[in-house]
């Protein structure tokens, strides 16, 4: 009785994203279902940290790599188990438990994720949900955190040779530090369906 009392009680996971080598830390609390899987927790972390979901991803939690398998990914460090097929609850059983997930291989965006809480589902709130969050994510294709940071740099200065053709691509209303929490929930309601 107590072990069904206890699952009741830890339907959802607050977690804490975290974008690694950023500084000051570009971040991101969100409250999701312990049932979902590592592929939907994925494109919650898209939409949390307004990446694009152009490129390849990766898990990896207790030793195992989770992601999307393809055919050349043979020889990278061990099998590649399918994000479809597991879920949070099946490897996530304590708070302060951290893992990393891994997008873009080229710019190669590492996040370290920590499990801060176990909660109970609130019926009157669609998951997932975030809560909290500090500065905009960095632009897809800018050269990892060395080139966002020179980025940033170069658009800071209207003098720079670079700055009308970075300008040109960013969007005049790209703002490094701007974090639009409103924003990101309405995509991750999309998401929720």
């Amino acid at each position: 009785m107590w072990h069904f009392i206890k699952k009741i009680m830890n339907e959802i996971i607050q977690l804490k994203i975290t974008l690694q080598g950023t500084k000051p830390l570009i971040w991101r609390r969100v409250l999701v279902e312990n049932s979902i899987s590592f592929f939907k927790l994925h494109y919650i972390i898209q939409y949390a940290m307004g990446w694009e979901n152009r490129h390849l991803f990766e898990f990896n939690i207790n030793g195992l790599r989770i992601g999307e398998p393809h055919e050349d990914d043979e020889g990278w460090g061990g099998q590649l188990i399918d994000s479809l097929t597991v879920t949070l609850s099946s490897l996530i059983k304590n708070t302060k438990e951290k893992f990393t997930y891994t997008y873009d291989f080229g710019d190669d965006w590492v996040h370290i994720i920590k499990v801060e809480k176990f909660l109970s589902k609130d019926e009157n709130v669609n998951y997932s949900l975030c809560i909290d969050g500090e500065l905009n994510c960095p632009p897809e294709d800018c050269g990892g955190v060395y080139g966002f940071y020179d980025l940033i740099d170069k658009i800071k200065n209207k003098k720079h040779p670079e700055y009308k053709e970075l300008i040109s691509w960013l969007g005049d209303n790209y703002d490094h530090e701007r974090f639009d929490i409103e924003l990101v929930n309405k995509g991750l309601q999309l998401l929720n369906g």
